[in-house]
């Protein structure tokens, strides 16, 4: 009863969630450009060589690709749906991350920029994990707070020289704007927005990407 009850409140809270991110929209006036092509050769669909892939299915297995906002709150109402869906299609299904701050939240960039550091050090997933199981303490601030992001570093024993020195670096804001140009080129204009082997996918609710999952792995 109680696994019920948790999924159904997580059904639910996707459900709403949906109708807040069809009203976000990520407004960037400047046109996005095609990825470049040496960057692509080999890339698991809607990624690029460079993407990070947390579940790693193989080039014949379906592609899942998640443009994300850490900030965004239906970002993080998807956040434990993934993570049950990881789990159920494990070893079936690839599950790739990319970066889609958002403009009106002021700590996102902060976030992707923190995660990709924490990349750098072979430590994405784990930043992944704690940017989201801590949204609700820094999300919604009137004011950046890069000084968060770093404890979650600390918190996570990387080397804090390896990671102010990222932060700082300007390639690493580029290789986050690098994601968002490839989200706005594939037709992303909010997030969470995801890629079913290079198509994007129309959700309504939680269950349509389980069942866009189920009809792929069953061709």
């Amino acid at each position: 009863m109680k696994t019920f009850a948790r999924a159904t409140y997580i059904t639910g809270a996707v459900v709403i969630v949906l109708v807040i991110a069809a009203l976000t929209v990520a407004f960037r006036p400047d046109r996005p450009t095609a990825p470049d092509p040496s960057q692509t050769v080999g890339a698991l669909p809607a990624a690029r060589s460079n993407s990070h892939v947390l579940d790693d299915a193989g080039p014949d297995a379906p592609t899942l690709v998640e443009f994300l906002d850490f900030e965004c709150e239906a970002c993080g109402a998807f956040y434990p749906l993934v993570e049950q869906l990881r789990g159920k299609y494990a070893g079936k299904v690839n599950y790739v991350v990319r970066y889609f701050p958002l403009p009106g939240h002021v700590n996102a960039m902060n976030a992707a920029l923190a995660a990709e550091a924490a990349a750098q050090q072979g430590q994405f997933e784990s930043m992944y994990r704690q940017l989201f199981k801590t949204q609700k303490q820094w999300g919604e601030q009137q004011v950046p707070d890069p000084g968060q992001f770093r404890a979650f570093a600390e918190d996570l024993g990387l080397n804090m020289e390896d990671y102010d020195r990222a932060v700082a670096a300007p390639a690493t804001g580029e290789r986050v704007e690098q994601d968002v140009n490839d989200g706005k080129y594939l037709g992303a204009t909010g997030t969470p927005t995801f890629f079913l082997d290079g198509k994007k996918l129309e959700l309504t609710g939680p269950a349509d990407l389980t069942a866009a999952l189920d009809a792929v792995l069953a061709r």
